[in-house]
């Protein structure tokens, strides 16, 4: 598994905000090129994104499904990325040091197809950069979509 934290100068609840819309997923997920689709149910445990990968015209129709919503706290989701396979990814956020900001840590590895085939050094050369700059993104859309929630 490979985790990467970050600080952010927002509230918690406004990154979970981000996470709770579905829609937001191509903003932050990087790699991800258009929502296709999201389900009604997002982000209860079973629902489901349905996104591209890729850059056109070379993209590749794929789903992202929740396993597990806490909205005080995490979500945690099944990635999938064919024909590279899938991954686990659990994004938690804590509220920061003294009340002020969050933090936000995500963790990601490679669990189903021929990713998992990747010696461990590989995969986190590849997921770790990746995840700073999802985090990154992230923390962009959080603190611009709720510029009310930031922490002073």
């Amino acid at each position: 598994m490979v985790s990467v934290t970050r600080a952010a100068r927002c509230t918690p609840g406004a990154v979970l905000g981000v996470l709770a819309d579905g829609w937001t997923y191509s903003g932050w997920v990087v790699g991800t090129a258009r929502i296709r689709a999201v389900d009604t149910a997002w982000p209860e445990p079973g629902a489901r994104i349905l996104h591209s990968v890729g850059l056109w015209p070379a993209l590749l129709d794929d789903e992202t499904v929740v396993r597990g919503w806490d909205p005080e706290r995490s979500i945690e989701l099944q990635a999938r990325g064919w024909p590279a396979g899938e991954a686990r990814v659990l994004i938690e956020v804590k509220p920061g040091r003294g009340g002020s900001g969050c933090r936000i840590r995500v963790t990601e590895d490679a669990d189903k197809g021929p990713g998992t085939l990747l010696p461990r050094p590989v995969r986190s050369a590849v997921i770790g950069p990746r995840n700073v700059e999802t985090l990154r993104r992230l923390i962009f859309l959080a603190e611009r979509r709720a510029p009310e929630q930031r922490s002073r």
